[in-house]
């Protein structure tokens, strides 16, 4: 199995991290426009207002595209996956047989644990 790196914490991602620690997946929702927006941060970036809130993921989403590397018991995949609530994100696609993975397929997040650190929000087939 593939060793996970600790995240870098960041004072406006802890609440981020620690939230994966319990098994949550948090994205941020401005109040002023209403979008939500993923990596987090304290600043929309879809109309630079700092009223931004954490709000709970519902964890599905669908692929929108990926990229598998390696062969074998090296091999893994990267993916960005669309969620529910609209933003897109970079992630690992795991537990799965990269050779069945399409375009569209129905996702939900699964954490998995760093090497010292912080859990890692991945996703698998749903």
């Amino acid at each position: 199995m593939r060793k996970i790196p600790a995240p870098q914490v960041l004072p406006e991602t802890q609440a981020y991290w620690s939230a994966a620690d319990e098994g949550r997946l948090l994205v941020k929702r401005c109040n002023s426009c209403g979008q939500f927006h993923h990596y987090p941060r304290d600043i929309c970036p879809h109309c630079l207002s700092s009223d931004t809130v954490w709000q709970d993921a519902l964890g599905t989403g669908s692929v929108y595209s990926f990229s598998t590397m390696g062969q074998g018991d090296a091999a893994y995949t990267l993916a960005f996956v669309t969620l529910d609530e609209g933003v897109t994100l970079m992630t690992n696609l795991v537990d799965c047989d990269p050779a069945q993975v399409r375009i569209g397929d129905p996702v939900r997040v699964l954490f998995k644990p760093s090497q010292g650190g912080h859990a890692v929000p991945m996703f698998t087939p749903a």
